[in-house]
């Protein structure tokens, strides 16, 4: 489009023409960068935090508030919990507090921080008490913390406060201290995250003489309170590690200053943490155990589950789940690996990763298989373990660790297998029994062992590992007791009869469990196949779309499939404000599914159907993520209402990662697009600007050296020269007033505001316009007409065609010397009006007939005037008619300009006049 950032030359007003500079408003410009940088803020956060309630974290948070209300800023409270306690409400005076929520909860009404009512107040400072509070059914958030992080990302500085038992990683201790199970806990990247931690202390002593004079609790739970958590040891060990955590915390700051100031001392460690997890609910205690570590060396860590060929029951696949989801949430980096021998994959993905210690559980009982196999998971790590390093934690007793509803019982039968598959491996082996007795007349009774031997490996392959075994067992007995002398006896009298049944009960043993596991071990290569197809696929057909409808057309397509989904893609509204559904979206959004959207993008965290942040939408929302911001959302509601296994999950994010590349390779092609423009626009107005100034310089001087001559006529003019000066002045004017006109016509062609007035017109009449307009340039220049005298009337443009044939006519005296001779030609052919106008000039290099038309393009060598916009202007013209315009070489020498314009309906008759 002929436009340029900055040059804008021609502007409509009234019908005037005229130049106008048009600048960057410096306000604007300066007001979009500070909401810019505004939108990037995030607040500030503060941490009150002590080893249990009525230490007075609340109470210091609010005289903190006040003395920063008292200097001027604004501060309200969100939610602060008094507990009837009135030094308490007494600092609550004078604060401004935010309604809180009201949610309707079986019959009830609960009140919760109200947070968009936090974030349409937009305070400097906000007040959240309870950190580690769970939210009521219905609210934004299942977590305060949750809530808080949302005020943290909208710019608004946070002061919380919590109790130091409440932290995840230490969950395990403070059981182990006080017996009691911590339920509501908050991540320990709160912590990372805090600007600030403040420690409020009490001696333990003191905080009992505080809850026995009824400042922590009710009287009523005041002596149940001090027998059971307040006991002095409890409260001791919960000291201490609160103050361990504010050390721990104090020295990395240390360490910090010292890295920056560039102080001599010890520096970050280059640990790299890995623990191994799997079904069991001690693997909790040891993913907090390994946070706490990695917290305090300062080092990366990873979380390993290794999937064996053994299947997993759901419920125990659902323990993984949680446990890989905890690993991540406390910073961990998860993944899964194949394998059957645990220790050899661990240490085959330690030495990939360039891990420097492992963390395992040390086993509870020793199972009698680590005779067969060397030794345990555990010493078989050790061994072979290297220059690895490897922490063995011990876990609780096993009676402590009984399945609840969050940790269920693993149950003993693989999850592919149920009574049924062991009902139809016991009629398997029944009707091959029944078979051998056909067999063994003919063929003796040793080859009922290979029909046996047969219907083990079958029932291994196609319906598992457990009934394989039960029918090596049963096929064992029924071939002794049937088909071995002496009958109907399992008392067996030749020795080799007993070999072989020895013999065969032990291959079955073997060649079962061995094809069951071959046979999972080809599913799971199957389903790794599946996925890997399933990623080039939506690699290979985002790589090939053509531009970003495309690209998402095929993302939603590829992830509906592969998860049977609908699936949505939401991108940014032009003004900024919130995100739209694409076109191409499978599913279907009303105004709630695109505020969970839009939250989604203006947060950049999946919320949505099973996850703690608006859990009660359809479907669940992923941000897609670049390093330049969040370039849109994308939701996903799966036709299955149960959460997505691991391994799906994890596939899904890999999906989303593929999505969001492709994606932002897209933004990247138009921002190269528009950058390229924004280079040809630069270059267009400096050869505009050349053009123009010299286009402009001639005829001004003329005027101007005319016009000097009429006012200082010096000697005296004679009328014959006067006559001339003026004619001057008229040819510079029209001269101008052309350059004027294809400026104009250029900017409405570009703009696609031009507008034809098309009327029956005669080419004659219309050649002769144009013509007149440039008698002066064509008076030396022989000029021949051709028009037939019975040429039909054209339904055209007239001042449009007479702009063209005057640009073509103005276009052959700049390039043609005195003298030479200019044609044109009119005729009617194959339904079109055509017009040749040629010279006997310079031809144009054939390589060049069509960059002509290229604006500002001059041919190399000519001589010549003009701004280049004359022939472009020219063709645009005529194909806004629905003709062509295009250039030839004469045979004879010179160039002909070729016009042809459709003839539209039959002309009107001439009426002639009556006497």
């Amino acid at each position: 489009m002929f436009c340029f950032s900055i040059w804008h030359w021609i502007v409509y007003n009234d019908g005037q023409a005229h130049m106008d500079y048009e600048r960057p408003d410096p306000d604007a410009l300066l007001a979009s960068i500070q909401k810019e940088e505004e939108r990037r803020r995030r607040g500030k956060l503060k941490i009150f935090f002590g080893m249990a309630a009525g230490v007075g974290k609340t109470y210091a948070m609010l005289e903190e508030a006040r003395r920063l209300q008292n200097d001027g800023l604004d501060v309200v409270v969100g939610y602060i919990e008094t507990h009837g306690r009135r030094e308490t409400e007494q600092l609550l005076e004078g604060l401004e507090i935010v309604p809180r929520q009201q949610i309707e909860y079986r019959g009830s009404w609960l009140e919760e921080m109200d947070v968009d009512g936090v974030l349409a107040r937009q305070p400097e400072l906000v007040l959240v008490d309870e950190l580690a509070h769970t939210n009521a059914p219905g609210a934004r958030h299942d977590k305060r913390y949750q809530d808080v992080l949302d005020l943290l990302e909208a710019g608004i500085d946070v002061y919380t406060t919590v109790n130091v038992q409440h932290f995840e990683s230490r969950a395990d201790a403070v059981r182990q201290i006080t017996g009691i199970t911590v339920h509501e806990t908050v991540p320990d990247t709160l912590i990372d995250l805090a600007e600030d931690v403040e420690l409020i202390d009490l001696t333990p002593e003191e905080l009992r003489k505080r809850l026995f004079e009824g400042k922590v609790y009710t009287a009523e739970r005041v002596h149940v309170a001090a027998n059971n958590f307040f006991r002095v040891g409890n409260l001791t060990a919960l000291r201490m590690m609160a103050l361990r955590l504010t050390a721990e915390r104090v020295d990395h700051q240390l360490q910090d200053y010292m890295e920056l100031k560039r102080i001599a001392g010890p520096w970050k460690s280059g640990e790299r943490l890995m623990v191994a997890i799997g079904p069991g609910p001690f693997s909790e205690r040891l993913i907090r155990w390994t946070r706490r570590m990695a917290y305090n060396l300062e080092a990366t860590w990873l979380a390993v589950f290794v999937e064996t060929s053994k299947p997993l029951a759901d419920e125990a696949w659902a323990m993984v789940s949680r446990h890989l989801e905890l690993a991540r949430s406390l910073g961990a980096e998860v993944m899964t690996v194949a394998g059957d021998d645990v220790p050899d994959a661990l240490l085959r993905l330690a030495h990939q990763r360039n891990i420097t210690q492992i963390i395992i559980g040390k086993p509870l009982h020793k199972r009698r298989a680590d005779l067969f196999t060397g030794g345990s998971y555990v010493d078989r790590l050790i061994r072979n373990s290297g220059n690895i390093d490897v922490y063995v934690v011990t876990g609780d007793e096993a009676s402590d660790e009984r399945p609840t509803a969050a940790q269920p019982a693993l149950p003993k039968i693989d999850r592919h297998t149920g009574w049924r598959d062991y009902l139809l491996a016991a009629g398997v082996i029944g009707l091959v029994t029944l078979a051998d007795f056909f067999i063994v007349p003919i063929a003796g009774y040793q080859l009922v062992g290979m029909t046996d031997l047969l219907a083990v490996l079958l029932i291994a392959v196609y319906v598992g590992r457990g009934p394989a075994l039960l029918a090596a067992v049963l096929s064992a007995l029924s071939w002794n007791y049937l088909f071995i002398a002496p009958l109907l006896t399992f008392h067996i009298f030749l020795p080799q009869d007993i070999a072989l049944l020895l013999l065969y009960f032990a291959i079955a043993l073997f060649a079962g469990n061995l094809t069951a596991r071959l046979r999972i071990r080809e599913l799971q290569a199957r389903s790794n196949a599946e996925r890997n197809l399933a990623l080039f696929t939506l690699t290979h057909e985002t790589a090939g779309a053509v531009d970003m409808d495309a690209v998402l057309a095929t993302a939603v397509e590829q992830v509906g499939r592969v998860f049977d989904a609908e699936v949505a893609i939401l991108l940014p509204r032009e003004d900024g404000r919130g995100v739209v559904s694409h076109p191409s979206s499978s599913m279907a959004m009303d105004e709630k599914e695109e505020g969970v959207a839009g939250w989604v993008y203006e947060y950049g965290r999946v919320a949505g159907r099973n996850t703690g942040t608006l859990p009660k939408a359809l479907a669940r929302y992923y941000p897609l993520r670049t390093a330049g911001g969040i370039v849109g959302v994308i939701g996903i509601r799966r036709r299955s209402t149960e959460r997505l296994p691991f391994d799906q999950e994890s596939l899904l994010e890999t999906f989303i990662g593929q999505i969001t590349l492709a994606v932002e390779r897209e933004l990247l092609d138009e921002a190269a697009e528009q950058a390229a423009l924004l280079r040809e626009s630069e270059r267009l107005s400096g050869v505009l600007l050349n053009s123009i100034s010299h286009e402009l310089r001639t005829p001004i001087a003329s005027i101007r050296g005319a016009a000097d001559s009429l006012l200082h006529p010096g000697t005296g003019l004679e009328e014959t020269a006067q006559h001339q000066l003026a004619c001057d002045i008229l040819d510079a004017s029209e001269r101008l007033n052309r350059l004027v006109e294809n400026l104009l016509d250029m900017s409405r062609l570009e703009s696609g505001r031009l507008q034809l007035k098309r009327e029956w017109c005669d080419v004659r009449e219309i050649i002769g316009v144009a013509a007149q307009r440039l008698a002066n340039g064509l008076a030396e220049r022989a000029l021949t007409i051709d028009v037939p005298p019975d040429l039909p009337l054209v339904k055209i443009d007239f001042v449009l065609i007479e702009q063209v044939l005057v640009n073509l006519l103005d276009n052959a005296c700049s390039y043609t010397p005195a003298g030479a001779n200019i044609r044109i030609m009119a005729r009617e052919h194959n339904r079109h009006c055509e017009l040749v106008i040629s010279n006997d000039g310079p031809s144009i290099p054939t390589a060049d007939l069509e960059r002509i038309f290229d604006k500002f393009y001059r041919v190399p060598g000519l001589t010549g005037t003009g701004t280049g916009l004359g022939l472009p202007i020219s063709r645009g013209l005529v194909e806004a008619h629905g003709g062509t315009l295009m250039a030839e070489n004469q045979s004879k020498g010179g160039v002909c300009f070729i016009i042809r314009l459709p003839m539209l309906g039959e002309p009107p008759a001439v009426r002639e006049a009556i006497s």
